[in-house]
């Protein structure tokens, strides 16, 4: 007897993994006996392994946030698919050209043969799929989003990370403003460490120059993600955007400062805890904007430096 399979599409960034995994581990209780296969990136194979809910990571992805053309599914069709990318034809086409007995999705007039639940816009992007989820009779917590700590020793223990990069210039804070909070936490004794990924070394150099960090506070150019998940589980405070890091750091119980704008943190945010602080002046505004969006602007680097004043100490690694 072949073994039943269930193929879940999420093809997009670290973040929007991180907020997927409450349905995740749903489907991983509701589907006990059927592999559970993730089309995702290929560099995200670690952190779906680290759910507990992945048995096997297919690689997949696009630009941007598109929908893949194709995947590379071989074999029988799929006992179970279902679609986390997104809400329209697309995502919805590209897992019935897999012919699958089951397809979860929400509903779209483009895809009438779908009988889904609706998209509401004003959703929290974890609440979203484990509403999908609950359609279908699949129980879903959204709070079950905590990954286990890293192995890995953290490169700078205690240290306050900051995070300057984004995946759009939107929701890029100016990296002077990194580089002013970053002066005031040294002159308080505190160490501080700037990260980035690939792409964005300038962004990073400029901030250690500005605030005159040494190179061995300096991880820019994308560290290794069990090296990430490490500093960032080992943190005193890690201050980003809203970008894949922030939501890495709640994943792994670490204090965070995260700046919104455009997008509002009832959409992306934190849960709610008092070591999780989000800020945001809104209105909203365009998340694909060429330049920092005017609400993320309102943040001040006193802001910033009042709500890490706020926070409560980082949690004790279990034994």
């Amino acid at each position: 007897m072949r073994s039943r399979r269930l193929l879940v599409l999420r093809a997009l960034g670290l973040g929007d993994l991180l907020a997927g995994v409450p349905a995740l581990r749903a489907l991983r209780r509701g589907f006990p006996g059927h592999e559970i296969v993730l089309a995702a990136p290929a560099g995200l194979a670690p952190v779906a392994e680290a759910t507990g809910a992945v048995d096997r990571l297919l690689p997949a992805s696009a630009p941007g946030r598109a929908v893949p053309r194709t995947l590379g599914w071989t074999g029988p069709p799929p006992d179970v698919a279902v679609d986390l990318h997104g809400n329209g034809p697309p995502s919805h086409r590209l897992l019935q050209a897999l012919s699958p007995a089951r397809l979860f999705a929400f509903a779209h007039p483009g895809t009438p043969e779908i009988e889904g639940p609706p998209w509401h816009r004003d959703e929290h992007e974890r609440d979203r799929w484990c509403r999908l989820l609950d359609f279908y009779d699949v129980d879903a917590d959204p709070a079950d989003l905590r990954l286990p700590r890293p192995h890995t020793p953290s490169p700078a223990p205690g240290a306050v990370v900051l995070h300057p990069g984004a995946g759009a210039p939107a929701r890029c804070w100016p990296v002077e403003r990194y580089a002013a909070v970053a002066s005031a936490l040294r002159g308080r004794g505190l160490r501080v460490v700037a990260t980035g990924g690939a792409g964005e070394e300038d962004l990073v150099a400029r901030l250690a120059k500005e605030a005159r960090l040494p190179d061995t506070d300096v991880f820019s150019g994308g560290l290794p993600l069990h090296r990430l998940s490490a500093l960032v589980a080992g943190a005193r405070a890690v201050v980003s955007g809203d970008t894949g890091v922030a939501h890495l750091a709640v994943a792994h119980a670490a204090p965070t400062v995260t700046l919104f704008g455009p997008v509002p943190p009832s959409h992306w945010g934190p849960p709610p805890h008092p070591r999780h602080i989000a800020l945001w002046h809104g209105p909203e505004g365009d998340p694909h904007a060429r330049r920092p969006d005017p609400a993320l602007l309102r943040i001040t680097p006193d802001d910033v430096l009042h709500a890490l004043h706020r926070l409560p100490a980082p949690e004790e690694p279990a034994p």
